[in-house]
């Protein structure tokens, strides 16, 4: 498995991280006996980077989490890292209500983590949105504490915008920021993404197959289930669903040149863009975790990327990457 190393203050973590909030929620039914086989099999290949966040099935995905790694063999779990998001207040019904990084809460937060991961420190701690109502310095110096306690080991942001970064790094090292990153979300590389280097933060990079839009597997008779947030998506939704599947097309044609999948394109993109970002693969299923790391062997020179360009240019995607109501949450686009 091939390394990178989250910043200048962060771990050594796997290329690829896997993105385990799938198997707990907002993609329809879910089977725990593959997740568990896939997060097994991604230990297996080398992947040391499992992503969850406490809200993921109201804290199933911990539990899940806390399971697979329990019956995995030792020496495969050894090496874990685990990235957990916190702060998102729902409701029975799973409604997003907003997000708290009051101090109290996010220690709060950490405690009930702790317990269901069943471990003595979470390796990377962050607030899932900015909550607004409380200053970053704040709620990243809750965090701090909790790492002068010993349990946190590094503090990571989530959907942040340049100056709230350079505020939280003014208060205490920064790990990594997790950002929505793919050929059709490039928002970070006007100004996010020249401040995170310029600071020293890595990019852990979620959405890399745009919640399997340009998965190549994904067609427009798809029948989505009720509980599955993307029939609320705006890119998923008519003439902009339309829209966006012809460039998948388009790109799998480069694809298809190099022997490869759409999938696996799209993902050594993102490997491509830097090796201070780590791309999470949201894989469900031990097949497309396997189509995932294939992307490890996937090579673009400068005629791919010149092509990948010209299929798919920066802003070609059509619609919103979430409803109006999330938008409003992101301090990543304002």
């Amino acid at each position: 498995m091939q390394t990178r190393t989250l910043g200048t203050t962060g771990p050594q973590t796997s290329a690829l991280g896997l993105g385990c909030m799938g198997m707990s929620a907002l993609y329809g039914d879910t089977d725990r006996t593959e997740s568990i086989a896939t997060i097994h099999a991604a230990l297996d290949a080398g992947i040391t980077l499992l992503d969850t966040g406490d809200f993921y099935g109201m804290g199933h995905n911990e539990l899940l989490i806390n399971e697979a790694l329990r019956s995995a063999p030792a020496h495969a779990r050894e090496n874990v890292l685990t990235s957990v998001k916190f702060g998102a207040l729902r409701t029975v019904e799973g409604a997003f209500t907003g997000y708290d990084g009051r101090p109290d809460a996010v220690k709060n937060f950490a405690a009930y983590s702790l317990q269901r991961l069943g471990t003595d420190h979470i390796d990377i701690y962050r607030i899932a949105r900015l909550d607004p109502d409380v200053p970053v310095e704040e709620t990243v110096g809750a965090i701090a504490e909790l790492v002068e306690a010993g349990h946190v080991r590094h503090i990571g942001l989530s959907e942040v915008g340049a100056e709230t970064l350079r505020r939280a790094a003014a208060v205490a090292p920064i790990s990594d920021l997790q950002i929505e990153y793919s050929l059709i979300s490039r928002g970070i590389e006007e100004e996010i993404l020249p401040t995170a280097r310029e600071l020293g933060i890595g990019i852990t990079a979620y959405g890399v197959l745009s919640r399997g839009l340009i998965s190549g597997h994904f067609g427009r008779d798809r029948q989505l289930a009720a509980n599955d947030f993307r029939g609320m998506s705006p890119r998923f939704q008519g003439a902009n669903l339309d829209h966006n599947l012809g460039l998948v097309e388009a790109l799998r044609e480069i694809a298809e040149r190099k022997g490869v999948s759409v999938a696996q394109t799209a993902i050594a993109w993102v490997l491509a863009r830097g090796e201070d970002i780590v791309p999470l693969v949201g894989a469900r299923t031990r097949e497309r975790l396997s189509e995932a790391l294939g992307a490890l062997d996937v090579t673009l020179d400068d005629g791919d990327l010149a092509a990948i360009e010209r299929a798919v240019p920066p802003g070609a995607a059509a619609g919103d990457r979430y409803p109006a109501n999330q938008m409003a949450h992101l301090d990543s686009e304002r």
